[in-house]
């Protein structure tokens, strides 16, 4: 019988983040969806709305932790899914800085667009 291997280890916090980050985004994908496709449909969105939501402190602070959730759950599972396939050595060390990098970019324009939805200049 094969043998099971993970390259998460259970007493690292990777391993704890990830179903963290699973729990939280289970919860925001229900209020997502309820609010986005079963409140309101998807041709009533506007931008006037998107803006009236996300000016509301509570709303924006959960986008944004959205954003900032599933980036990091989606790298991590993508990273981990990687070193078991027997990714290592500098292979490993260069997929490992793209990711931070692709991270970085995407949290940032996700951020950037989550403050112009606000009503907020983001022009550099």
């Amino acid at each position: 019988m094969a043998e099971r291997y993970s390259s998460f280890d259970r007493r690292g916090w990777r391993w704890f983040a990830q179903r963290v980050t699973a729990a939280f985004l289970i919860v925001v994908l229900a209020f997502h969806f309820m609010l986005l496709h079963f409140v309101n449909h998807a041709y009533e969105i506007t931008l006037a709305g998107t803006t009236a939501r996300m000016s509301q402190v509570g709303y924006f602070t959960t986008m944004v932790l959205f954003l900032v959730t599933a980036t990091f759950h989606g790298v991590n599972g993508v990273y981990n899914a990687l070193v078991n396939q027997g990714l290592d050595g500098t292979q490993k060390k260069a997929v490992a800085a793209v990711l931070v990098a692709a991270s970085v970019l995407l949290v940032v324009q996700g951020i950037r667009v989550a403050l112009a939805m606000n009503g907020m200049d983001v022009s550099f």
